[in-house]
């Protein structure tokens, strides 16, 4: 049997950089202990950790002393050498200034941390391309030639594109969908999609297992299939491949899983999704008509085919279509969008307005730094100027003190990944509901060759100047001086880079202030409603056996009652769509005395089909006329109530109240009376305007919506009263899901999710910005109150008194302040107007926030000018002078 080996090879590369006779001999004593060693412990992995700590402790004792003695020029490029040993030094120097290294490190890491931070969302989200193969031929296809304001496409109107259009390989549909997990523990909600057969196609992926749809499926009353996503298969089913064309009940209804998506497929265009069914539209289908627009539709363009050429091409079919079907279209056009542009429109002035906050602390701690090593640089002028004494060249000591920035930048860098790793997790908890790819977001290969790029550039970036301002010590001088006042020659560049960092502060300041005062104005806007002891929830039905509408709506009623007796409750009722949280239901609405040629060009409305009550609930007030009540039955008139908006758009000039309207079809339907006249409710967002809407008592409804949101005022805190409420609904019927659990001045919160996370990024740079500002000031204060100690002395003995002195600091500090201010607004007025687009009842020159940001700035640095200025008062005359 064979002795064992040492692991030679490793050590050989351990020590690479030694002489061969000396690595030989580490190797030939290290071989026979080895082997008594592995003889005497029959433990071969313990005999191989002996082995590799006495190879370090040989080579740090035998062979680094060994090459000093004995260098092998032929091993070494001379520059190598000489870089190695500027490494080495700079690295003893650091060492040797633990305060310094610490303070300058950190700095570093907060400015390089955050950036990375950031670049770890800008980079999946804006710059790489989707996660699919050749994805920038993928697009959306909407109605309309606004691209402002896309509209969602409809059945029929896709149907005629995929038949006829020359630009698509493929083109799918698609629409939200939920559905209630049951027969495998609890029962579960979980978000989805209705697709189109081609869905996955013109996504470019398929399942990893089992099959993708079929077009022989996607037909009205095809079988009940469904593919999953990797995350629910595991979560819910245990990751059992068995789930390949296993039975699984969604929404009460028996679906066979054909397929399971792979672990890293990501739904752009829904990523909350996790299961996907079959639309199984049909031509004839009511819902399928031309004027149905609650679809999406993607494609995939052909190989060649650019975006504009595509449009050209559906203009051109959309032209067809309006002239063979004119009551149908409003107008002719349609609008082809790169994928990747669409689900990035919405977060891209965020995340743009955040890097460049970024960018400014990133140059504000750079600046701090600059001013530490110019300060360092001016104590070391003696140092410097005997370099050159001995013959060092200038470039030599600037090579010298680049690495030595770069160094100090490497440890930085190693410190805000760190940094990075933590902003990362900041980042996905604080980010908003609709922000694409969250995923994604991660310290990964790419952001770490940004961090390693920005490391490197960030150490020569404020380590040049240094450098240069060091290497043109003037010789004689320097020696003359010393080292203890040799600091006056960087005073001006040190000043410059304070007003520099107080002016970036005071934009990142005023940036924060204006979003501060947008949220607080827009938290302050009256949403329509009265949000103060709201308690909301959704609950739906699942089964067969609420298909039928007499039994949904006995459901509703009967939980109704039940809520309304839990103690505590003042007040309930249910409505088909909740303001503020995300609903979205909207109708055409024709009104009998104004018909229009095209009745496709008449107005839409959002619908609210709700129980008795809901108006009194969500304390809506009623402007005139009257509200729902009992008597609005479904056998009773058809009644309708309309905001105040859409009465003025329907019947401008004219009273409402009796007027009648048709919802959906010009044609079918009954007429509905106009009964009452609401005020507006704000159904999307607190910043827009409340949009139309009309009200309908869910009982005259023509079916019943099988998921509705019920509202609960309660007389005392409404969170308390969740848990009550969920088990009167489960009361009823314990099988029924209920979800969406919230009170209301949450939802309005939530609401304003996109400028709160873009405020509490910029409210974090600003402080941390604010802080080394005021660090700047305070250092070059310090350096200058060393710097000036015989003058202070020498004033002091001459008469001037202690405050006369403080004065003076004072008067420095605050004149630099005064300086970078008047820089920081000028470069304010121009920069934060990148944030335009976030702010909500304020300008981006609203005086009242550039005064408040310059007061708190001020103030800053006035507290951080007090120590330097104590100090100087502080100067002993006689001690100063004796010292000279």
């Amino acid at each position: 049997m064979n002795a064992p080996r040492p692991p030679e090879r490793a050590v050989r590369l351990l020590t690479w950089a030694l002489p061969d006779d000396l690595r030989d001999a580490i190797l030939g004593d290290l071989e026979e202990s080895f082997a008594a060693h592995t003889e005497a412990t029959l433990d071969l992995p313990r005999a191989r950790r002996w082995y590799w700590r006495e190879a370090i402790l040989a080579t740090m004792k035998l062979g680094f002393r060994g090459r000093r003695r004995a260098p092998s020029a032929e091993r070494r490029d001379p520059l190598i050498t000489s870089l190695l040993s500027d490494v080495r030094f700079a690295a003893r120097l650091l060492a040797r200034r633990p305060g310094f290294t610490a303070l300058a490190s950190i700095t570093l890491a907060i400015g390089i941390g955050a950036t990375t931070a950031i670049f770890s969302a800008i980079h999946p989200i804006l710059l790489a391309p989707l996660p699919y193969p050749h994805a920038e031929r993928i697009v959306q296809i909407w109605e309309g030639t606004d691209p402002k304001a896309p509209d969602n496409t409809t059945f029929l109107t896709m149907h005629d594109v995929a038949e006829q259009n020359r630009s698509f390989e493929a083109i799918a549909v698609y629409k939200s969908y939920s559905a209630i997990i049951t027969g495998r523990g609890e029962p579960e909600r979980v978000a989805g999609q209705r697709v189109s057969h081609d869905f996955f196609k013109v996504l470019g992926v398929r399942p990893t297992l089992g099959r993708d749809f079929r077009a022989d499926e996607d037909v009205r009353d095809g079988p009940r299939v469904a593919i999953i996503s990797d995350g629910l298969w595991r979560r819910r089913f245990g990751g059992d491949s068995a789930i390949v064309g296993a039975q699984v009940s969604f929404n009460g209804y028996q679906y066979t899983v054909i397929g399971v998506m792979p672990a890293d497929f990501e739904s752009i265009v829904d990523p909350t999704a996790q299961l996907w069914g079959l639309m199984q539209y049909d031509v004839s289908d009511p819902w399928a008509c031309r004027t149905c627009h609650h679809l999406r539709a993607i494609a995939r363009l052909k190989a060649g085919v650019s975006v504009k050429q595509a449009n050209a091409d559906l203009n051109a079919l959309s032209a067809v279509m309006v002239r063979d079907h004119p009551k149908e279209y409003a107008k002719a056009g349609m609008l082809v969008i790169p994928l990747h542009e669409q689900v990035t429109a919405g977060v891209r002035p965020i995340l743009l307005a955040v890097t460049g906050a970024v960018a400014l602390l990133l140059l504000i701690a750079c600046a701090n730094v600059m001013n530490l090593l110019l300060a360092r640089g001016a104590q070391r002028k003696g140092e410097f100027a005997m370099r050159a004494a001995l013959g060092a060249s200038r470039a030599r000591v600037v090579r010298q003190l680049l690495t030595e920035s770069v160094t100090l930048a490497l440890v930085g860098g190693a410190l805000g990944v760190a940094v990075a790793q933590l902003g990362v997790r900041a980042l996905i908890a604080l980010a908003p509901a609709g922000l694409p790819r969250l995923a994604a977001i991660e310290v990964d290969g790419s952001t770490m060759a940004f961090a390693i790029a920005l490391t490197t550039a960030a150490g020569v970036a404020f380590g040049l100047v240094p450098a240069l301002h060091a290497s043109r010590s003037d010789l004689h001088e320097s020696i003359k001086q010393g080292t203890r006042r040799a600091g006056g020659g960087s005073h001006l560049v040190r000043s410059s880079l304070v007003v520099g960092e107080v002016a970036l502060a005071l934009m990142l300041l005023v940036g924060a202030g204006l979003l501060v005062q947008s949220v607080r104005r827009l938290l302050a806007v009256a949403p329509g409603f009265d949000s103060s002891h709201l308690l909301t929830m959704q609950v739906g039905t699942v089964g067969p056996r609420y298909d039928v509408d007499s039994v949904t709506r006995n459901f509703f009623d009967r939980v109704l009652l039940a809520v309304r007796a839990v103690p505590g409750v003042e007040e309930a009722a249910f409505t088909s769509q909740l303001p503020l949280s995300g609903d979205f239901d909207m109708y055409g609405v024709h009104a009998e005395s104004h018909p229009r040629a095209n009745p496709e060009e008449d107005p839409s409305g959002h619908r609210y089909a709700v129980s008795p009550g809901y108006l009194e609930t969500m304390r809506i007030p009623v402007v005139r006329g009257r509200s729902f009540d009992e008597h609005d039955a479904a056998a009773s008139p058809a009644v309708v109530l309309v905001n105040e908006s859409f009465a003025k758009k329907l019947w401008p000039g004219e009273d409402a109240i009796g007027q009648r309207i048709r919802v959906g079809s010009p044609t079918d339907g009954p007429w509905r009376t106009v009964v009452g006249i609401v005020g507006g409710v704000r159904q999307v967002s607190l910043a827009g305007d409340a949009p139309d809407a009309f009200y309908v008592p869910e009982s005259q409804w023509p079916y019943t919506d099988g998921s509705q949101s019920l509202v609960v005022r309660a007389r005392g805190d409404a969170a308390g009263l969740a848990g009550a409420v969920r088990s009167a609904v489960w009361s009823v019927d314990k099988d029924q899901p209920v979800t969406r659990v919230a009170t209301m001045d949450r939802l309005i919160e939530q609401s304003a999710a996109d400028r709160r996370f873009a405020l509490t990024l910029f409210e974090a740079f600003a402080l941390v910005a604010l802080v080394l500002a005021a660090a700047g000031i305070y250092g070059v204060l310090a350096g200058a109150v060393t710097e000036r100690v015989r003058e202070i002395g020498v004033r002091a003995a001459l008469g001037a008194s202690r405050r006369d002195i403080l004065a003076m600091i004072l008067r420095q500090g605050l004149g630099l302040t005064g300086l970078g201010v008047a820089a920081g607004l000028a470069l304010a007025l121009v920069g934060v107007r990148v944030i335009a687009g976030l702010l909500y009842g304020v300008t981006v020159t609203d005086p009242a926030t550039y005064a408040g940001v310059t007061a708190v700035l001020t103030a800053v640095a006035g507290a951080a000018c007090l120590v330097p200025a104590w100090r100087a008062a502080r100067v002993d005359p006689a001690t100063t002078l004796r010292m000279e």
